[in-house]
C-alpha cells in the first residue's frame, strides 16, 4: 500500500504549475474536442477517440505546442476499465468453455503474426534483429519498450512503431467490421445513461469500483493495473448482482477523448520525417495483421460458435481498450474480446524476453560454428 500511495502522491505532484505543462495540454484538449465533435457530425465511428486521435497526431506532425503527459492518462483508463467490466454479466461464466477453440487459434495468429512482422521489420525497414523483433511482436507498447531497451534495441522506434500500430489499427478497424459485419458504430455514445440520469447509489458504486480496483490491480502486480483492475472488480459487482450500474456517457465520452489525445500526442516532439517514416512502415505491417487478424476469424469461426465480428475485434493488434470499446459499440461480447487481448498480452509479455533470448544463443552459436 505504501508503493501505491508513493505513486498516488507523486501523480498530485505531477500536476504543480511548474511541471504539468497545462497550456499545451488544454490545446490538445481543445483540437482533440474540435476533432471529435467533427467525427460526430459525420456520424464516424468512436468519433471521440478517434477524432481526437487524428487531429492530435496533426498537431505532432505539424510541431504545434501541445502535450499529454503519461500522468492524465491512470484516471481515465479506470474509468474505461469500470465501463467494460459493467458489461461482464452471469452468463459470460457459462460460455466460457465454448472458448477453448477461439484461444487455440489465438496462439497459433499470435506465432503467425510475430514471424512476419518481425520478417518485416527486419527485411524491409532494415532494423536491426532486436528493434526487429520487439517492434514485431504483437504484445503491448510499455512491455515491448522496456524489454526491448534492456536487450540493445532502439526504444524509441519501438515504441513509435508499437504507437503507430494501435493508431492505424484502431483508425481503420471500424470502418472494416462496419463493411463486413453490416453494422453500424456512428453516433457519440458508447454505452451508459446520461450524468443527469445516472443516481447518487449507482455512481458511488462505479467510484467504488475504480478505487478498489486500482488497488486490487497494484496488489495483484498486474501488468494494466489502471485498467485490468478496476475492470476485475466492476465485474465482479456485476457478475454476482451486486450493482447493475453503468457509467454516465458523459464521462465515457471523455475517457475516449483523453484516450485519444494521448494516443496522438505519443508523437510529439519526434521529427516529421521520422514519424512519416514510422507511419509508412507501420501501414505495410498493419495491412500485414489485418489479412492476418480476418484470415484466422475466417478460419476459427468455422470451427467455433462465434461469429467473424467477435472474432476479428478479438485477435486484431490493437490495444485492449480500444478494441473493448468498439465491441462495446457494437453490444457484442465485451468479455470475449477483453479476454483474449488480456490473454495475448500477457502470453506476449512472458515469452517475449525467453524467446529472443533462445533466438540469440541461436544465432551465436551459428556464427562460431
Amino acid at each position: 500500500m505504501k508503493a501505491l500511495f508513493d505513486d498516488f502522491l507523486g501523480g498530485l505532484k505531477a500536476f504543480a504549475p511548474n511541471r504539468f505543462p497545462y497550456r499545451r495540454f488544454a490545446l490538445a484538449l481543445a483540437l482533440g474536442g474540435l476533432g471529435g465533435w467533427l467525427f460526430v457530425q459525420a456520424k464516424l465511428p468512436l468519433p471521440w477517440m478517434l477524432g481526437s486521435m487524428v487531429f492530435c497526431t496533426v498537431t505532432a506532425l505539424v510541431n504545434l505546442p501541445v502535450a499529454a503527459p503519461a500522468v492524465i492518462r491512470p484516471p481515465m483508463t479506470a474509468v474505461i476499465g469500470v465501463m467494460l467490466g459493467a458489461s461482464f454479466k452471469p452468463e459470460v461464466v457459462s460460455q466460457m468453455p465454448n472458448w477453448l477453440p477461439t484461444l487455440a487459434g489465438l496462439v497459433l495468429f499470435m506465432v503467425a503474426c510475430g514471424l512476419c512482422c518481425v520478417s518485416y521489420f527486419r527485411r524491409v525497414a532494415g532494423f536491426d534483429p532486436v528493434t526487429a523483433f520487439f517492434s514485431g511482436m504483437p504484445g503491448g507498447l510499455i512491455e515491448m519498450v522496456t524489454v526491448g531497451e534492456e536487450k540493445g534495441g532502439d526504444a524509441r522506434i519501438i515504441a513509435l512503431i508499437h504507437s503507430a500500430r494501435i493508431l492505424l489499427v484502431v483508425m481503420t478497424l471500424p470502418f472494416i467490421v462496419q463493411w463486413i459485419g453490416g453494422v453500424t458504430l456512428s453516433g457519440g455514445r458508447v454505452a451508459g445513461p446520461s450524468i443527469t440520469q445516472t443516481p447518487l447509489g449507482s455512481e458511488l458504486w462505479l467510484i467504488g469500483c475504480g478505487i478498489a480496483g486500482v488497488i486490487v490491480g497494484h496488489w495483484l502486480r498486474m501488468p494494466a493495473k489502471y485498467l485490468l483492475g478496476p475492470m476485475l472488480v466492476s465485474a465482479i459487482v456485476h457478475v454476482t448482482g451486486l450493482s447493475a450500474a453503468m457509467p454516465p456517457s458523459e464521462i465515457v465520452n471523455a475517457a475516449q477523448l483523453v484516450l485519444g489525445v494521448t494516443i496522438g500526442c505519443r508523437f510529439v516532439g519526434t521529427a516529421p520525417r521520422i514519424i512519416l517514416r514510422v507511419l509508412l512502415l507501420s501501414v505495410g505491417s498493419t495491412m500485414i495483421l489485418l489479412a492476418l487478424t480476418l484470415g484466422f476469424a475466417w478460419l476459427v469461426a468455422l470451427l467455433s460458435v462465434h461469429g467473424h465480428v467477435p472474432l476479428i475485434l478479438a485477435y486484431s493488434p490493437g490495444g485492449l481498450a480500444e478494441m473493448s470499446l468498439i465491441a462495446l459499440a457494437l453490444h457484442t461480447e465485451v468479455a470475449f474480446v477483453a479476454a483474449h487481448h488480456i490473454i495475448r498480452v500477457f502470453l506476449v509479455m512472458v515469452s517475449a524476453g525467453p524467446i529472443f533470448g533462445l533466438i540469440g544463443r541461436r544465432d551465436s552459436k551459428a556464427a562460431v560454428e
